[in-house]
């Protein structure tokens, strides 16, 4: 982001600044970074519940008679087996088969659809599906800024929300959105988050975005809520062993690289974007396993970061794309690709080279953590 392009701000801006939020310029908006201690934000939601302001997210709005086929060609999951009400993770790829975006789509009516990018590649995201909607009767609306999104996340986090809303929170399944009022105030509420707990994320209109955090914040008292921001969110998702778009996943990167080839649904109806380039990339996956996305738990004290070289017999065996010190298991951990051959959890003599010395690390399997149910 050039110096004199504008950061960004979202509905809650003055109101994390009243909490005394440090900020920071993520994806050219600027948010709330923590508001007191990181450790305390991520333990919270864990044990309690955390309040997150998550506005930046990119809302686009896919309507009219071929919206499913239209999404169906332009991602790489089959949206149109998407229930009304439900929502589905999938990825929009390049024609080479590499990562644009990972997205979460909801159904919101038969011919409605909500797609939620990543606020880094939004923009991306909007430009590609406006152009694959050539050909389709369908619209593509830009609705970034016609949302505010609030998540609660936490064991607390239904507990909260049911003193404010008559909406059956019961009975709404994970990966499911339905419409509501939590506070007196319109808005979309899915069962969705990415912090590996169970959680809530509330679309509204910005105008309704204060006097709703205040609700949620003042009905969370007795729970034990905090606001958080997003240093505790990447801890959180680190520990769940959720992919981060430009670490886990980029362009370079296929969704069978990225252990993920879940989500390509070959046998939808009709052509998509990236097919025949994703069916290689599925055939050589199968044939020659690349690099493996795994799990490193440090030995030491040490922090791994992202691009830090993963080591095994002097030999550079992969590469760390996400490290943190994990609050849940007191140690540092990172997520890394490295080659096949070592990526079986126990494998010896694994190390990550933190500036020139190799620090020892034990390969284990994705997710950290897991919540109980």
């Amino acid at each position: 982001m050039s110096s004199t392009e504008e950061l960004r701000h979202t509905a809650l801006d003055a109101l994390h600044r009243s909490l005394g939020a440090t900020m920071t310029d993520f994806a050219g908006w600027d948010m709330p970074l923590r508001y007191g201690s990181e450790r305390d934000e991520h333990n919270a939601v864990r044990t309690r519940a955390g309040l997150f302001d998550l506005s930046h997210m990119g809302e686009i709005t896919v309507t009219g008679p071929q919206a499913a086929a239209l999404l169906n060609f332009a991602l790489v999951g089959n949206i149109a087996s998407v229930g009304v009400g439900r929502a589905r993770y999938t990825m929009i790829c390049q024609a080479d088969g590499g990562i644009l975006d990972d997205l979460i789509v909801y159904r919101l009516a038969g011919t409605e659809y909500l797609v939620v990018a990543n606020a880094s590649n939004a923009q991306v995201v909007l430009d590609a599906l406006v152009e694959r909607a050539a050909g389709f009767d369908a619209e593509v609306r830009d609705d970034r800024d016609a949302y505010a999104l609030l998540a609660v996340q936490g064991p607390e986090s239904a507990g909260i929300l049911k003193s404010l809303t008559d909406a059956d929170l019961d009975g709404l399944k994970y990966y499911a959105g339905l419409p509501g009022t939590v506070a007196g105030v319109p808005a979309l509420i899915a069962r969705t988050g990415y912090t590996g707990e169970d959680g809530f994320e509330l679309f509204v209109k910005p105008e309704h975005a204060v006097e709703l955090w205040q609700a949620l914040t003042k009905a969370g008292e007795g729970a034990g809520l905090v606001p958080c921001g997003l240093s505790c969110r990447d801890t959180l998702r680190l520990e769940a062993g959720m992919p981060l778009y430009g670490h886990e996943l980029s362009t370079s990167l296929t969704p069978f690289d990225a252990g993920l080839g879940r989500v390509v649904k070959f046998d939808k109806e009709g052509d998509f974007v990236g097919r025949e380039a994703l069916a290689a990339a599925a055939e050589r996956a199968d044939r020659n396993p690349p690099r493996v996305l795994v799990g490193l738990i440090a030995e030491g004290r040490r922090v791994p970061r992202a691009g830090y070289p993963v080591v095994a017999g002097g030999e550079v065996i992969g590469e760390v794309t996400s490290g943190a010190p994990s609050p849940t298991l007191g140690k540092p951990i990172a997520m890394a690709y490295v080659d096949a051959a070592h990526s079986a959890p126990g494998t010896a003599g694994v190390g990550v080279d933190i500036r020139g010395s190799h620090e020892p690390y034990e390969v284990v399997a994705l997710p950290f953590y897991k919540r109980q149910k």
